[in-house]
């Protein structure tokens, strides 16, 4: 795939992976991205995931013919970028690789050899020149990784951004780019925001008409729809006005009060009730709504005098990335001992810019007359 007239995509589909990072599911694949810039000197713009090695390498060649790479650049050391530097340099030894320093220390853990006679140590605002095609290196720690380094091609005004702005899926499927872009944000750079923050204002400097991802398609239109989402995401703040009701419910009756305060929700014309059965949801589905939109709804029983396990681990991959700026209310069911709300505000506590809801709906066993009235004043405060 031609990207520009010296830039070409070599990159590959993964429709054989079900979980990436052996916890996200992808339905519809993965897209594992490298690309060739072709100038006096070439370079190779990172590897891809191990299973791939040999395709991509038939790629090179083929697009290469009888030249050899000069540089081999990589960007990050995860894994699904890097497994194949080890191979790509047997078969191109002449190469030399050009990475951060943090990015040759991981390098050399993971094939036992950091190539000393054959690196090049880059830094932020270090350059490379190619011929006409001059690569600007920019620092990147901790998106998502602390060895990481983006790529801005001053010629063709593209920047290379390593895992920003990539997204779940193989590049041969059709699919909403939003979508799976935030669920892959927030899952596995969620944490980051101030990172990403630095990293979008370092962009902003910068005449940027093409970005190439590590995962998902290359953006060359409306690029600042990406870059405000991107924004959005990495300042915490809520995407859409919605209300997102999470619950876990073991006879039944805190699941009965959950649609009772969706039903009431609807009916006072809240835009955007969408609810989660925690138990049964993909998980990192229910954490991107709870990111996408304004206020939470935490509904669940008292289990062993804490909270139940689904609750517990969705409040822990909030907090673990961040959640913040968001309204939360809380409903708690007991039979004889009710603590389910002291326990979520105590697993969220050091969770920074919440408010929460003045109405905290307790059932005792099932609903009654009182904890109906309580459904209905958070209704209307939530509204």
């Amino acid at each position: 795939m031609e990207i520009t007239k010296d830039i070409r995509y070599v990159g590959v589909n993964d429709h054989d992976v079900d979980l990436f990072e052996g916890q996200y599911v992808v339905p519809n694949g993965m897209a594992y991205n490298s690309y060739v810039i072709l100038d006096e000197k070439i370079a190779i713009m990172d590897t891809v995931d191990a299973h791939f090695g040999q395709a991509w390498l038939n790629q090179i060649c083929a697009l290469l013919g009888d030249r050899h790479p000069d540089y081999l650049i990589v960007q990050h050391m995860e894994p699904d970028h890097s497994a194949n530097i080890a191979k790509f340099m047997e078969f191109y030894p002449d190469t030399t690789v050009v990475s951060s320093a943090k990015a040759f220390a991981m390098m050399k853990q993971f094939f036992g050899t950091d190539y000393a006679d054959r690196q090049i140590v880059i830094k932020e605002g270090d350059t490379l020149c190619l011929g006409k095609h001059t690569l600007a290196f920019v620092a990147a720690p901790m998106v998502h990784w602390p060895e990481v380094m983006v790529t801005y091609d001053t010629c063709d005004k593209v920047l290379f951004s390593a895992d920003g702005f990539g997204k779940f899926g193989a590049l041969d499927v059709e699919e909403d780019w939003a979508s799976e872009a935030r669920r892959y944000y927030i899952g596995i750079v969620g944490k980051f925001g101030v990172q990403v923050q630095n990293l979008l204002k370092k962009a902003a400097t910068l005449d940027i008409q093409t970005i190439c991802p590590l995962h998902g398609p290359v953006l060359t239109e409306n690029l600042g729809y990406y870059l405000n989402l991107y924004n959005t995401w990495s300042s915490y703040q809520p995407e859409e006005d919605g209300i997102v009701i999470a619950y876990t419910s073991v006879y039944g009756h805190t699941q009965e009060a959950v649609e009772l305060l969706a039903d009431r929700l609807r009916t006072k014309g809240c835009p955007n009730v969408i609810v989660h059965d925690l138990a049964r949801a993909d998980m990192a589905e229910a954490v991107e709504d709870a990111f996408r939109y304004s206020k939470l709804v935490l509904a669940t029983v008292t289990y062993n005098g804490g909270i139940f396990p689904f609750m517990r681990d969705f409040i822990q991959h909030l907090t673990d990335r961040s959640y913040q700026n968001r309204t939360v209310a809380f409903i708690e069911n007991g039979s004889w001992a009710p603590t389910a709300v002291k326990g979520m505000k105590a697993l969220l506590e050091n969770s920074k810019k919440l408010t929460y809801a003045e109405t905290d709906v307790r059932i005792l066993s099932a609903l009654n007359e009182d904890s109906r009235g309580q459904i209905e004043a958070l209704a209307d405060e939530l509204c």
